[in-house]
């Protein structure tokens, strides 16, 4: 293109409106001057290995991580999820767990009559290490996805413009409005899948991209599509003239420095590769016996294993080292793949219109089925079907990479992602909340289906208006989990909330008129005054209840305090009436 458009800070100030839930970018040329200038990082290692502490985290619940990660070795319920895992969890620049569990190559084959794996004899099969490389499967997108950006970047391509625009037979079937930003996001009205893999060559099995009809108009719905990342591969293949897979290497895996990425890996690697399914039909696609070496997902397979959707290959160092550098705001060292200000947009939410599908350009946000209490609204990620995963989240600047070989020997043993879920609570377990007030806060917990109570002993507040105070912090998955103030003047018959109002650093009174919090606060601790009831054995209370599937980080109280007037009730300062709180499911933490 003849003038240049980039992405920055300013556009998105003075550029950007609002357009079916995401942004529209006004068309403001980049400085060349700028987009020219090599910026360089601050030469420092992308990472290293070290201690929980050395990392800023608490070692007792990595040490859990791993624990939990290996009940999922067994029956849970009926098969293993997963026959082994790679763990990763740092935060900053220290790698604090690198650990392999279970096996990379365990069973030969599947039996479908018996519903048992065929092991391989002892002497064959291969333990996980920590450099074994995985099949990512769904976790590629977020390459794809980077490559895309850098070509915004560079003004070769434009986040609104029509996907037909570079690829014009694309706009066939109604498609002539769906936009990049479309495919970043999911929203393109693309179906979840067709299986290209039917059609005998690779420019037929494009052909059916471009004459596939869309499920519904673009913007109006989100629907996750490899469709969307098959057609952004297209695009990025025709404005720079470059395969996939080249595109991968020389702009972000040689300039990373991550030798164990890449699409089809050379049978030289296969014994320090995880193997996959035992891929026959009925439950897959195509009849190719034992996957191992080479991508497992159909369509990828059949498109020559390098594909938009799917198709990558790493260990999880290289997962790291990429976290890492979307963390520092996309430099590594001396070494930049993204401007800072493209990284924000990766991990902005261009899904307003359809909360709980929030996405970035690229990454998913904010999704507790799979990042558990690690989630926030700025928390970025992706799985994989193969049982892979990466998790981001910028607030904590921590990081979590579970590479599980979950569909060995087939796809049908797991469901759900509890493994992934488990060892991301454990990873925001790991990052420490500091007392508000003294050197230890009460704690919820952040058990599931539970309810923790914290009770203040009976007091008389009929004369004069009673007032509570305390620091507050909370991070609950949003709506589903609560936590209330409540109050009771008969003993704890009846229970009725008690409204408050908090206060977060430097910000202005928010009214909770229905006595409750829930979902983001910020993580960070908010002043907190409620006026209470008139009642002369007023006991007052906190309720935190959560449900069955997913946790939040919790709830902290300190430093609770009662007066009337100049009259201290209660003060939790004081050991005598720290003494008389009753907590069930709370716990004291020094953070």
């Amino acid at each position: 293109m003849a003038d240049a458009r980039g992405i920055s800070r300013r556009h998105i100030g003075l550029g950007a409106v609002a357009l079916g839930g995401g942004l529209a970018f006004a068309s403001l040329p980049a400085d060349p001057a700028a987009a020219a200038a090599p910026t360089r990082g601050d030469g420092r290692p992308a990472l290293r290995h070290g201690s929980a502490r050395e990392a800023g985290l608490l070692p007792g619940p990595l040490k859990q991580l791993v624990a939990d990660a290996e009940a999922f070795l067994q029956p849970s319920p009926r098969h293993p999820w997963y026959a082994g895992a790679v763990l990763l969890a740092g935060r900053g620049r220290t790698v604090a767990l690198h650990k392999p569990i279970g096996m990379a190559v365990r069973y030969q084959a599947y039996d479908e009559e018996t519903d048992t794996g065929v092991e391989f004899p002892p002497d064959r099969q291969i333990p996980m290490a920590e450099d074994t490389v995985f099949d990512l499967a769904s976790v590629s997108k977020l390459f794809t996805s980077i490559l895309a950006v850098q070509q915004i970047e560079r003004g070769r391509i434009e986040l609104e413009a029509p996907v037909a625009s570079y690829l014009p037979d694309f706009g066939r079937a109604g498609k002539q409005d769906v936009t990049i930003r479309h495919l970043l996001t999911h929203t393109s009205g693309f179906r979840a899948w067709i299986p290209l893999y039917t059609a005998p060559t690779y420019e037929e099995k494009v052909q059916r991209v471009y004459d596939e009809a869309l499920a519904g108009p673009p913007g109006t719905a989100y629907l996750y599509s490899d469709l969307n990342l098959i057609s952004l591969q297209l695009v990025l293949e025709h404005v720079t003239g470059r395969r996939l897979d080249v595109l991968l290497r020389e702009e972000i895996t040689e300039p990373l420095g991550m030798r164990r990425t890449r699409y089809n890996p050379p049978a030289s690697w296969k014994p320090k590769i995880a193997a996959t399914e035992d891929a026959r039909r009925p439950w897959s696609g195509l009849d190719r016996g034992l996957v191992w070496g080479e991508v497992h997902d159909e369509n990828a397979y059949s498109l020559g294993g390098v594909a938009g959707h799917a198709g990558v290959f790493s260990d999880a160092w290289d997962l790291a080292v990429l976290a890492r550098t979307l963390l520092d705001g996309g430099v590594c060292g001396r070494k930049r793949i993204l401007r800072p200000e493209s990284v924000e947009l990766m991990f902005t939410d261009f899904n307003t219109a359809f909360p709980g599908d929030e996405h970035g350009l690229g990454f998913e946000l904010y999704q507790h089925w799979y990042m558990g209490a690690m989630a926030t609204p700025r928390t970025a990620g992706h799985t994989g079907f193969t049982g892979t995963a990466l998790v981001l989240d910028p607030t904590t600047d921590s990081f979590l990479v579970v590479l599980g070989n979950s569909v060995h020997p087939v796809r049908s043993w797991r469901s759900g992602s509890a493994p992934r879920v488990a060892a991301a609570n454990q990873l925001a377990r790991a990052v420490p909340v500091r007392p508000a007030r003294g050197r230890t806060a009460w704690f919820s917990g952040m058990a599931s289906a539970a309810t923790a109570t914290l009770a203040l002993p009976a007091l008389d507040t009929s004369s004069g208006v009673a007032r509570l105070s305390c620091a507050l912090w909370w991070d609950t998955e949003p709506k589903a989990d609560v936590l209330m103030l409540e109050s009771s003047a008969d003993g704890g018959t009846t229970w009725e909330p008690v409204p408050f109002t908090t206060r977060r650093p430097g910000g202005t009174a928010e009214a909770h008129p229905a006595g409750t919090v829930t979902g983001w606060s910020g993580r960070v601790w908010h002043d907190l005054t409620a006026e209470l009831p008139a009642a002369p054995g007023l006991v007052v209370r906190w309720r935190y209840t959560t449900d069955r599937l997913y946790v939040g980080r919790g709830a902290y109280v300190d430093g609770l305090r009662v007066e009337k007037g100049r009259r201290r009730l209660f003060d939790e300062a004081r050991p005598a009436d720290a003494a008389r709180l009753r907590a069930e499911g709370w716990s004291r933490e020094t953070g």
